[in-house]
């Protein structure tokens, strides 16, 4: 049912200046995968074979990334290192990747807009580069699994800290089965103590057709941006919109600290490096 996705990245990925004064933040590595790669194979896992990412300026790289390099893919197979050319050849084939130019900065709702020219009428998938979830099952795919069931808009829920609400859209939903909430209310990056629960929605959304309506009755925002979780907060009065408590644990990346503890997580389980990063990490904390 749902076929392809739209993937917002067109940010100047300011909290890490200066690395990304030169390169997307996207593109930063975990461990030898950028970050943007994670997102696509979550995608591709999910069953969507059709990516649409919607980029800005200084992200050519990321268009780059996901083409052919015919003269490095040359190179592998000279020196027969074959393993190394299937995988590089491996990320251009994953899906059909399409990219459409945000020419301003006006919001993650304008970056969708930029995309419905290539979305017939139909449900979509939103992913942006900020979340990534390790899971057994794909979060996206966990997520279509309640779409199907529904036929509404799902955005993903995670549980947060109180302390940390100020961050987030965080929602007032009742709980109509496991993991599945119907939402009521959205509140943007409410106080702690004024928050109506410590669910947070993250970078991951299922929308259908009548969002990109509510995006174009909006009135901008603050510096003329247009806000997905306002286009939301609209179809509510008219729609349900449901909530899903993924399985899997997320790592914000658009953070340091959240970047930091993916990079070591996920070094952890790499198979090239686990052991002895295990054993580096066990030494230094010893002597901490």
């Amino acid at each position: 049912m749902i076929t392809k996705a739209i993937i917002p990245v067109a940010g100047l990925g300011t909290r890490f200046l200066p690395a990304t004064k030169a390169q997307p933040k996207e593109m930063l590595p975990i461990i030898d995968k950028p970050v943007i790669q994670y997102l696509v194979e979550e995608a591709v896992n999910s069953g969507i074979k059709n990516i649409i990412f919607v980029t800005g300026r200084g992200k050519r790289a990321i268009e780059d990334h996901f083409d052919y390099a015919p003269e490095l893919e040359s190179r592998l197979l000279q020196k027969n290192k074959k393993d190394i050319f299937k995988k590089v050849r491996k990320i251009s084939e994953m899906a059909n990747f399409v990219y459409v130019r945000q020419k301003q900065p006006k919001g993650d709702g304008d970056a969708l807009l930029c995309a419905e020219h290539l979305i017939q009428n139909e449900p979509v998938a939103v992913l942006f580069g900020d979340d990534i979830v390790d899971a057994e099952t794909p979060c996206l795919k966990q997520m279509t699994e309640v779409f199907k069931k529904y036929g509404d808009c799902v955005v993903a829920l995670d549980e947060i800290p109180k302390k940390e609400t100020k961050h987030y859209g965080v929602v007032e939903a009742i709980k109509i089965s496991d993991r599945i909430f119907e939402i009521k209310s959205i509140v943007e990056k409410p106080n702690p103590e004024k928050a109506p629960s410590n669910l947070a929605i993250v970078g991951k959304y299922i929308i259908t057709p009548e969002i990109f309506k509510e995006l174009k009755k909006l009135k901008p925002f603050k510096k003329g941006e247009l806000r997905l979780a306002d286009a939301l907060k609209n179809l509510l009065k008219k729609r349900p919109i449901y909530g899903y408590k993924f399985e899997g644990k997320r790592y914000d990346c658009g953070s340091k600290l959240g970047y930091l503890k993916a990079t070591v997580d996920f070094g952890l389980k790499h198979q090239e490096v686990k052991k002895e990063f295990g054993k580096y990490l066990t030494k230094i904390l010893k002597y901490d």
